[in-house]
């Protein structure tokens, strides 16, 4: 239990980091193009290293529908809900973006309500509540100083974090219902149908890559920004998926999710330590309370 705990807490962590990574390359390249580059190069080396840990076997095994499930999170969550998530990093930054990314949970409850018909407590609402309380305060501009961007861009990119949750409580859903199934239990096991869903992510941008991305950025994208969006999208896909995942075989998703939903209280640290970004009261109480209203809708 120990053990699944500090896997929900290191893959928070690796969610906090990988933005610090990606905002430092969006300043050069768009976010479709940093989402190719990203997915096509972490697919290239979780290949390479599936085939170095002899676990190409695994995949034989897997079952069809998890395969299926698979694929589609990456649609839903690494193509449309992490290309949303760049723009919204570039345009409102990491200490507002990442938190309000980080509602999704919320919305995870939201689904399990209308579609499963699980009955709303106090709790639900108490904590759905906070979290509105929270996006408010987190999303709230002072006279123009709050972004580095104003007007239309700085609105498109709150409302493009935001919409980032949602896609993300889908896509985190299916996966949490995959690796629930028998004979999924291994690092062995999740680290290929992570490897799968990079895969199948990275050959659908790549096909779409003539419309989506027009003037082909991601093929001129310098070496620094490479490395830049490679090693975030490592950092969270490799990493911070196969550490949350870990903590799903080893405790119930109510415990995982809140404390992986502390990223946002690391975020609005390193938006401030590392981009200046203005760190005001506002934006911090902000950020606390939604983590305090994710655990809250987890005690529902």
């Amino acid at each position: 239990m120990l053990l699944g705990e500090m896997a929900a807490l290191g893959a928070a962590v690796c969610w906090a980091a990988a933005p610090i990574l990606y905002r430092q390359a969006l300043f050069k390249v768009s976010p479709i193009s940093a989402n190719i580059v990203r997915c096509t190069s972490n697919a290239i080396f979780m290949v390479v290293m599936l085939f170095g840990f002899g676990w190409v076997g695994i995949l034989t095994k897997l079952p069809v529908n998890a395969l299926v499930l698979t694929v589609i999170s990456g649609i839903i969550g690494l193509v449309i809900g992490d290309t949303l998530y760049l723009y919204g990093l570039r345009s409102v930054g990491v200490s507002r973006a990442v938190p309000l990314a980080a509602t999704y949970p919320l919305f995870s409850i939201l689904w399990l309500t209308l579609i499963l018909h699980q009955p709303i407590t106090s709790f639900a609402i108490v904590g759905a509540t906070l979290i509105l309380v929270g996006i408010w305060l987190v999303s709230r501009e002072k006279s123009g100083e709050t972004f580095h961007v104003k007007g239309r861009i700085a609105l498109a990119g709150l409302v493009a974090s935001l919409l980032t949750a949602v896609i993300w409580s889908v896509s985190l859903s299916l996966m949490d219902i995959v690796v629930s199934m028998p004979g999924l239990e291994t690092i062995a096991a999740n680290y290929s149908i992570i490897t799968v869903r990079i895969m199948a992510t990275a050959l659908i941008l790549l096909m779409m890559a003539p419309v989506i991305d027009g003037n082909r950025g991601f093929l001129k994208v310098g070496k620094k920004t490479l490395l830049l969006v490679c090693a975030g999208g490592l950092v969270a896909n490799g990493i911070g998926w196969l550490l949350m995942n870990y903590s799903f075989l080893n405790i119930v998703e109510s415990q995982a999710i809140p404390i992986s939903s502390t990223t946002p209280l690391f975020s609005v640290l390193a938006g401030y330590s590392i981009f200046r970004e203005k760190m005001t009261l506002s934006n911090t109480v902000g950020a606390v309370i939604i983590v305090v209203g994710v655990v809250t809708v987890f005690l529902a």
